[in-house]
């Protein structure tokens, strides 16, 4: 006798509900991306290359040899390191043959230091416009030594580019300048 109260109040719920005559809308699929990972540097590869090649323009020449502490390296060093790993993590992630590039040291002028990082970053586009994800499962030989799979060098494209800004963002604001993506909008 207890459950006529329970079905009444169920059956007015029921009733005072709007009625819905057609189902909600629903989202279309996702067509798949072919090549995410090489899809995703490609994307990346533009904003990397302007954050840094902004902070090597923003950093004075005067400043290259500056040093945080005398442990770490100079902002020189970071520079010929960054257009290095460049030239040697595309090609391998792209599997096409690194550059031949003179070769550049940290007590080289900073226009010489921004010409080769420009220049590593475009080796970056062309080798990445041949990329695919096809061959990002064969085993190839890392850094050291060691083996493991393409896409590893792959991500750490990526994370390289974003480490290396990272740094340099660093140096910048220890000298008093602004990087790049914390310039005011124009």
């Amino acid at each position: 006798m207890k459950l006529i109260p329970v079905v009444l109040f169920l059956a007015a719920c029921t009733a005072s509900a709007p009625a819905q005559t057609t189902p909600p809308p629903v989202a279309p699929a996702a067509v798949p991306v072919p090549n995410p990972v090489t899809a995703s540097l490609r994307i990346l590869l533009p904003r990397s290359r302007n954050n840094i090649l902004g902070a090597i323009s923003a950093m004075p020449a005067d400043k290259f040899n500056y040093k945080p502490t005398p442990e770490q390296i100079s902002f020189a060093h970071l520079v010929v390191h960054i257009l290095s790993y460049n030239n040697s993590a595309c090609a391998k992630a792209a599997d096409v043959p690194a550059p031949k590039v003179e070769e550049v040291k940290e007590t080289d002028s900073k226009d010489k230091l921004l010409a080769a990082a420009t220049a590593s970053f475009d080796f970056c586009g062309e080798a990445l416009a041949k990329m695919d994800d096809s061959k990002l499962g064969d085993s190839i030989e890392l850094y050291g030594g060691h083996q493991g799979p393409r896409a590893m060098v792959a991500l750490g494209v990526a994370s390289g580019w974003a480490d290396h800004y990272a740094a340099a963002a660093m140096y910048l604001r220890l000298n008093g300048i602004l990087p790049p993506t914390a310039q005011p909008k124009k």
